[in-house]
């Protein structure tokens, strides 16, 4: 008896000094943090941005992975945070995309760019902890764009709405980005010198807070 009395003492003498010795257990991380993964959350109301990542361009090609199309030099994505819960879930933004220093290669007849328009912004977006980025239209808001393209004939005004009106692209914690790829958007008016589909591919990093900190997706 008095030997178990001697075990059970150290027992609860060693529980004691692995309690002391171990940090509190974090609260679940939200699904965007800054700083660092499990960092402080991203604030409710907060805007998150990037431009376009260094030495590439955001691009409307007339078919997948292809050389031809739109080119845009300068592009930036931003979103303000609706909602950000508890990981693992979803963050709810509403975002929108900008495009500037536009030119045209290799569609015939055309000769350049005079605007480009994203049009009905912000759109609703979703950023999930899998990673996956999901931009929404609505059928009375889609996401869209508007070409006005210089062409051999005049200028030509061109309209493009997503394919089944949404996007999606990839999150990144390695470099905070956020990538989309052939993402396809089809013609819903002009002439024919408006090419049917284009296919948006850009890459946008690093994601970071309106204070300048790097965002992360728990």
């Amino acid at each position: 008896m008095h030997k178990s009395r001697i075990i059970a003492a150290a027992l609860a003498g060693a529980t004691a000094v692995l309690m002391v010795g171990a940090p509190a257990l974090a609260d679940d991380a939200t699904v965007l943090t800054s700083e660092s993964l499990a960092g402080p959350a991203v604030a409710v109301g907060d805007t998150i941005s990037a431009g376009i990542a260094t030495g590439t361009q955001a691009v409307f090609a007339s078919a997948p992975a292809g050389a031809n199309g739109m080119k845009c030099t300068a592009s930036s994505f931003s979103a303000v945070v609706n909602d950000n819960p508890a990981a693992p879930g979803a963050a709810v933004l509403g975002s929108t995309l900008g495009l500037s220093g536009c030119t045209v290669t290799g569609i015939i007849g055309v000769l350049g760019v005079n605007s480009v328009s994203i049009n009905n912004q912000p759109y609703a977006t979703t950023t999930a902890s899998d990673g996956t980025v999901t931009v929404s239209g609505t059928d009375t808001a889609p996401i869209s764009a508007t070409l006005v393209l210089r062409t051999l004939l005049g200028t030509v005004t061109c309209s493009f709405v997503a394919n089944g009106n949404a996007i999606s692209g990839v999150s990144s914690n390695t470099d905070n980005s956020i990538a989309f790829t052939d993402q396809q958007f089809n013609k819903s008016s002009g002439p024919a010198a408006c090419i049917a589909n284009a296919y948006f591919t850009a890459k946008y990093t690093p994601v970071s807070t309106s204070a300048g900190a790097l965002v992360f997706v728990n």
